[in-house]
This record gives C-alpha cells, sequence and structure tokens, in this order.
C-alpha cells in the first residue's frame, strides 16, 4: 500500500475518531493534510496542557512534536543547534553555553564533540539497529513523526519568543537531529561530563619536557568523588512509592518530584499521549522526548530519581614507546583512531582540532573538571561509556506508557535496559510497590576491580565508583551478562531492586536504605554505596515517609501534604537551629568571630534562630539566616560539625547534636550575620522577600531550600543581594506528581509543572504554575474523556503537516 493511500487511511479514521470525541464538527471537516499525511487532534486544557489523540505512533509523535514546539521552540531549537555542532558560528566560541546536553565550559569543546559524534555516524548506526539493541518500529515512527510536527509547526506558524524570533538558527530537523538529542542524553553521566577533557587531549610533543604529574591516589579519590557528586546546584529528585497495605483503599500511592534545571533544553513538559486503544498516559517529557518521561495511566505511576551508579570507567592505556598514539594490548601495538574535526566560528576563522579514540572509547586529559588524567609518553586514559552504544530509553518510557502494573514496569526495564541514570520508584492500582536501581551499567564487578584495577584506581574505585582498569589486557575489559542486551553492561538480574515493600523511597542516595526496614544490600560497589552516612535530605525523607506509612490509611492528600507542607521543613534546621541559639546567646556581648577575624554583634539573630519554624517556607523569618549559615557551615564535614558520629547501626538518625564549640560553627554564624547586614536584609526577613522568580516584571516569591538543608521541596536559588537576595532558581522541584486510584477507571492525579508549560514570556502559560508552586497549589488535569470534553476553557487544535 503507497504512503499516501495509507495516510488517506489513517486521516479518515482519525477524522470519525474525532467525530467519535465529539469535537466539534468544524474540527473533525478540518482539510486534508498535504505532504507527509501526518495529523493530530489536541485538545488543550487548563494551564494550555496538549491531551494528544492520534490513529498511530508517526501520527502521535507528529502531535507532540508541533506541540512542543508551539511551547518551547526556543529552548529546542537552541540545543539543536549544540547538536549540530554550530554553537560557535552563531553564539562566538565564547558566547553563551548549553548546559543541558553537556558540561562543556565553552561552546568551542562542545562543537567539537558533537560535530565529531555527528561526522563518524555514531547516531546513524544505532538508530539503524534492530531491536531490541536498536530502537523498535513504533519509537522510529514516533521519531520521525516528532521532526514532522516541529517542523510543521516552524513552517506554519510565527514565532514571537523574543529568545529566537527572526534567528537564523532556529531550522527544520531531521529524524535524526530528535534521535540524536536522546543520545545526548544518554551519555551525560559519561562522554558528556568529560567533553572538556575529550577534546583537550593532545599526545606529547614535546621532547625532553618534564611530563605531566599524576594525581596522587588520595587526591585522585577526592578528585574523583567531587566529579560525580550531583552537588548543590545539579539534579536531583525524590519519589515515594506506597503499597496498598498502608493506603486508605488499598491501592498504591505514588509521589514523585524531580529536580531539574529551570531553565534551557532539559525543561520537562506536560501532555497527555493517546492512541485509542493501544496507549493512554499522561505526565511530564523532556524537552525534546517523543514520549512521557515521568508519569502515570489509569493503572500506574512512576518516576525517576537520579541514580549514584557510576555510567561509565576508565582504562589506563600502556603506550608503544615508538609512538604515543598507539598502545599495547596484551603485548600488541593498536593504533588509536584520529578524528579530526572543524568548527565554524562566528568571529574568527575555522577552529581543526583532532580526537583520539580507542577501542574503550575516546582519550581524555581530565575526568569531569575535577579529576585530571596526563597524557604522557608511556600513559594515557581512554573512558569507556556503555551509554554511547543506547539509544533505548525511549522505548524504556514508551513500555511505561503502556504499562499496566508494576510487574509491567519491571519488564520494559528487562526488555529495553535503556536508562542511563536514574532509578525508577512505581506504585501501582493493585497496590503494588517497586523501587529498582535498573542502570545501564559498565560490568565492573568487584572481581574484575580487584584483578584488574591500576594502583591509581585501587584508590578512586572503592572510595568513587569509578573503576580504573588496566587498557593492556583484553582480560580486563568489563565482561557481559547473559541477560544483558548490550555486551559489557549489567543485565537486569543483576539491579538494586525492592518489590512490594510497604513503601519505597529514594532522594539520590544509593540503593541501601530505599526502606531501612528492608535495606538492599549485596550490589557492586559500581552501583553505590552501603553503609555510608545518607545525605540530610535522605534522612528528612526517610523520617516523614516512614512516618507517613506507619499511620496508615494514606490517600493522595497525603502525598500533597508532603510536598509542599511537611516538605518545606530544613531538616539540617531541626537538626542544628536550636543549639545554635543557645550558643548564639551565650556568647559574651553577644560578639563572634568573622572569618576575616572583625568582630560581629550576632546577638540579634540569637532570637531570630530560636524563633524559627524550622521550614522554608515563602513566610517564614529566619529561614534566609539559617540557610546563610548553614551554606558555611556544612562544608565543615561530619567531625566538625556533629557531636554524635554517623552510626551504621542508626543510618536515618546519625550524626545529629551540633557541635558548637567547634571554631567554624560560629563564625559561619557571624559570617552570615555579617553578609546580610552588609546587602540591607533583615536577619528576620520572610524567605519569600529574598528568594523569588520575576516573570514579566512581577515577583513570585519561591519557597523551598538547597540540598544540604535537607529540604524535600528542593530548590537551587542563585544568590546576588545586590538584587535582593536569591532573584532566580537553576534547578529544583520540576513537575511533580501526585498519584492514586480510586473505584474509577480515571486517576487521582495532581500535578504541578513548577515553571510553567512555556518558555516564551508571550505566552498565557509563562508563570501561571509558577504562581500555583508560590502558593503550595496544585493542577487536578483531566486524564479520562469525560472530563477532557467538560474541562473548563477547552481549547481544540487538530494539526497536519
Amino acid at each position: 500500500m503507497s504512503r499516501s493511500r495509507t495516510g488517506r487511511l489513517l486521516l479518515f479514521g482519525l477524522a470519525l475518531l474525532t467525530a467519535a470525541f465529539g469535537l466539534p464538527a468544524s474540527t473533525a471537516g478540518a482539510k486534508s493534510p498535504q505532504g507527509g499525511g501526518y495529523s493530530a487532534v489536541i485538545r488543550y486544557t487548563e494551564h494550555g496542557i496538549p491531551h494528544i489523540v492520534a490513529a498511530g505512533y508517526a501520527d502521535l509523535g507528529f502531535g507532540t512534536g508541533w506541540a512542543q514546539a508551539a511551547d518551547q521552540v526556543c529552548p529546542l531549537a537552541d540545543t539543536f543547534v549544540t547538536l549540530r555542532g554550530e554553537r560557535s558560528r552563531h553564539f562566538g566560541a565564547d558566547g553563551p553555553t548549553d548546559t543541558a546536553l553537556s558540561s562543556a565550559s565553552g561552546n568551542l569543546a562542545s562543537d567539537l564533540y558533537f560535530r565529531g559524534v555527528r561526522e563518524a555516524g555514531t547516531v546513524e548506526e544505532l538508530f539503524a539497529q534492530k531491536a531490541p539493541a536498536g530502537p523498535s518500529r513504533e519509537m522510529r515512527a514516533m521519531v520521525r513523526g516528532w521532526a514532522a510536527g516541529y517542523n510543521a509547526w516552524l513552517a506554519q506558524r510565527e514565532i514571537t519568543d523574543p529568545a529566537c524570533k527572526d534567528a537564523d538558527w532556529v531550522r527544520p530537523v531531521t529524524e535524526l537531529d530528535v534521535a540524536f538529542r536522546s543520545y545526548a542524553l544518554a551519555v551525560l553521566g559519561g562522554h558528556g561530563m568529560s567533553v572538556d577533557g575529550i577534546t583537550a587531549a593532545r599526545p606529547p610533543t614535546t621532547a625532553g619536557a618534564a611530563p605531566p604529574a599524576a594525581p596522587a591516589p588520595d587526591q585522585a579519590a577526592d578528585a574523583a568523588r567531587r566529579a560525580l557528586d550531583n552537588g548543590e546546584a545539579a539534579m536531583g529528585s525524590n519519589a515515594v512509592a506506597f503499597h496498598g497495605a498502608t493506603t486508605a483503599n488499598g491501592r498504591g500511592l505514588l509521589l514523585g518530584n524531580p529536580h531539574y534545571p529551570w531553565h534551557g533544553g532539559r525543561r520537562f513538559w506536560q501532555s497527555q499521549q493517546t492512541i485509542p486503544g493501544e496507549l493512554n498516559a499522561a505526565g511530564g517529557s523532556l524537552l525534546g522526548a517523543v514520549s512521557i518521561s515521568i508519569g502515570h495511566n489509569s493503572a500506574v505511576a512512576w518516576s525517576h530519581t537520579v541514580a549514584t551508579g557510576v555510567p561509565a570507567n576508565l582504562h589506563q592505556l600502556t603506550l608503544d614507546p615508538a609512538d604515543p598514539t598507539a598502545y599495547l594490548v596484551d603485548g600488541r601495538s593498536e593504533r588509536m583512531t584520529r578524528r579530526t574535526v572543524t568548527v565554524e566560528t562566528k568571529d574568527g576563522p575555522p577552529v581543526t582540532r583532532s580526537q583520539w579514540w580507542t577501542r574503550y572509547g575516546p582519550v581524555l586529559t581530565a575526568f569531569g573538571r575535577q579529576l585530571p588524567l596526563p597524557w604522557t609518553a608511556s600513559t594515557a586514559y581512554a573512558l569507556n561509556d556503555p551509554n554511547a552504544a543506547n539509544l533505548r530509553a525511549a522505548d524504556t518510557a514508551l513500555g511505561f506508557s503502556r504499562a499496566r502494573s508494576t510487574a509491567d514496569i519491571r519488564d520494559a526495564l528487562r526488555r529495553t535496559q535503556g536508562l542511563p541514570w536514574v532509578n525508577t520508584v512505581a506504585a501501582d492500582r493493585a497496590g503494588r510497590t517497586l523501587f529498582t536501581q535498573s542502570q545501564v551499567l559498565p560490568r565492573i564487578t568487584e572481581e574484575l576491580a580487584a584483578r584488574c584495577s591500576t594502583p591509581l584506581g585501587r584508590a578512586v574505585y572503592p572510595a568513587s565508583g569509578l573503576a580504573i582498569l588496566d587498557g593492556s589486557r583484553t582480560d580486563c575489559a568489563p565482561g557481559s551478562d547473559p541477560d544483558a542486551v548490550q555486551p559489557g553492561i549489567f543485565g537486569p538480574s543483576r539491579m538494586p531492586t525492592l518489590v512490594d515493600a510497604p513503601y519505597a523511597v529514594n532522594s539520590n542516595d544509593s540503593a541501601w536504605l530505599a526502606n531501612p526496614r528492608q535495606p538492599l544490600t549485596g550490589y557492586e560497589r559500581v552501583f553505590g554505596d552501603q553503609g555510608t552516612q545518607r545525605s540530610m535530605r535522605t534522612r528528612g525523607g526517610l523520617e516523614d515517609v516512614a512516618a507517613l506509612a506507619e499511620r496508615g490509611g494514606l490517600t493522595v492528600a497525603d502525598l500533597q501534604h508532603q510536598q509542599f507542607t511537611t516538605g518545606n521543613r530544613a531538616h539540617a534546621g531541626h537538626l542544628a537551629a536550636r543549639d545554635l541559639a543557645a550558643a548564639c546567646a551565650a556568647l559574651p556581648g553577644g560578639m563572634a568571630t568573622a572569618g576575616d577575624g572583625s568582630p560581629v554583634d550576632v546577638s540579634g539573630a540569637c532570637p531570630v534562630l530560636r524563633d524559627w519554624d524550622r521550614t522554608m517556607l515563602t513566610g517564614s523569618r529566619g529561614a534566609l539566616l539559617f540557610d546563610r549559615f548553614w551554606r558555611r557551615a556544612a562544608p565543615l564535614g561530619a567531625a566538625q560539625l556533629w557531636k554524635t558520629p554517623f552510626d551504621p547501626a542508626d543510618p536515618v538518625r546519625t550524626p545529629h547534636t551540633l557541635n558548637t564549640a567547634s571554631p567554624g560553627v560560629l563564625r559561619a554564624l557571624a559570617d552570615a550575620v555579617a553578609e546580610l547586614g552588609a546587602a540591607g536584609i533583615a536577619l528576620d526577613s520572610p524567605l519569600g522577600e529574598h528568594q523569588f522568580v520575576v516573570r514579566n516584571g512581577t515577583r513570585i516569591p519561591v519557597p523551598g531550600g538547597t540540598e544540604s538543608l535537607g529540604v524535600w521541596n528542593k530548590v537551587e536559588p542563585r544568590w546576588n543581594p545586590a538584587e535582593g537576595g536569591y532573584p532566580e532558581v537553576t534547578t529544583g522541584s520540576s513537575y511533580i506528581q501526585a498519584v492514586g486510584w480510586d473505584a474509577t477507571q480515571c486517576p487521582v492525579a495532581r500535578t504541578l509543572l513548577t515553571y510553567s508549560q512555556s518558555a516564551n514570556p508571550n505566552s498565557p502559560y509563562y508563570s501561571d504554575q509558577t504562581e500555583k508552586f508560590s502558593q503550595g497549589r496544585w493542577v487536578t488535569p483531566p486524564f479520562c474523556e469525560r472530563d477532557i470534553r467538560h474541562a473548563p476553557g477547552l481549547r481544540v487544535v487538530r494539526v497536519h503537516d
């Protein structure tokens, strides 16, 4: 059957479908599409949430691409510039960088890397592989449709967003561009975090020059930990699933609270995707994703948290004495592959650089920005990133959308094995729960690490999970599991997994304490650590969640309360504020010594700390003072900060009791008081007066707090006292969902997209949900057909190419 004939039949079916939905006759009788024959019906409800209905996967992708472009064309177009390796050409080598798709410190490094991958044909090869190693037939259709939908929007609509209006870098995209975006997200934890080191790698050329020194083992271990640490400004997340034994009606509950960037190309975008009789799911998608990333359907809900697994490893190469661009494997010399890449620049001549690739991956001179790996006449390092052979994450997400239970979620993970750097937490209508750290990780076992780690690796691996293996031996390459779809990775049977616990929760620590009463142990170090101190956010969250589960009778309202009421408490404040206030009040004359040695009158801080409600709500007085104190005190480390040390037998409650005798504690308070005084900020100012975002000239107070405070409702604001304190949020709570079920077929779902649906300041959906976030209010998006039809302000659009 010809493509045009197939397209007409699908369109006819969609017209019948439209009529069946009771949509306006003018919509059902819209002009037949031209070109590729793609079409979809998009029904917009409150807050601009699109409910996309299509007859098949290609049309669903088309509607999704069209609707994403309508809301987010500028962030999308910007990242397609990144993927084409053209940032230096359009924005200059020193222009604004794209932090959504890599950690490149500048446009030139970014362009060299992405242009190199594109010219090597890496993504084309992966996209051409058959499932399960490559994308499924349905996913290929969605990718093809998404590109057509994005292009159709560009052809039919005028861009009003000033960020890219009339910009020559906003161009149509191809299927390869869409697939390339999935690839870039997959390698974020491997190649993506070491772009600078990959593109800067040069063979040694200066005769007689002293070779650069390798870091000492203890320094390397610390550097590796810092390189892999999420850090306060990085992504994170919370998610908890409650079993039916803890709920009011015996059905499951799920609260998902991912902490992702508020700006750029790694934002979430909310939608519902429907192919009648085939697929019906709603949730948040990362920009450019063709399917739902975090969401729910009528039977199951799922969320993700950034995992502790290390998705890459290093191979230390023994170089051929005659040629520093060749290395020895089992005594035989093997030449590196040289990739020469040329990048155009806006303000200068083209730049040509070479990259060097080995059987293990690219040579690099730094892992992240912290761990130097010098290329000498005798030694170099190569990065093995198994996610550089992984285009399967979109199929994993599609499998979740079609799942009917937590067992189906596990089955989708087993079949596709596509998640590069996240855990999965899920609950279903039947009351079952799931936590699993099902990641694509290099198959580094304790046996392999013990047998093949280099001297540097023997220090780095136990401390960080980053393996540095002897690259001169083939028997030191990561092995393969029989149930793995890809060589060199762990199979599904090796993943830390907890099934049907009363609750399962994760806040970016390892799998160990997904439920402290059923600790997960025995997994390999590359997945994460065990028996070590947990983060403040993990500890506070575990206390809250355990108390909820023990109380029982839970409903979606309890999840909402956890997110915006209990979830705004600062666990560090509960542990430390009372002791700090007492120590402050005991100071002679109320004087403390600042870090520069100057005396500071802190007496005004004592009653503020004493009376602070220990929350990071916008009206909380004392929250800002404690925040600025804690940012200075937390880096002192547990040994100086707490009187009672960490106890692995009591990991949720230890360490505790603030060590006010430590000189750094009161010094941190003096510095915080002096800082706020210099900025003209009263010590008891409400948090919302100084933690806010500005949208179209209006200040919107923002609740929440930074990572080290242990606030579930995490936000990472940018400090600028000249602009009032924290005038913008960089990362934090993003697409939030609280989901349960009742006796009907419609899920009980409350959602919130904290930064709102559109990046366009001219859109009515630019800040509406941000205002709700400020007030701790939720959205009730319609899911079932009857609710969509009767949604207030329903707007129906039939889109086609």
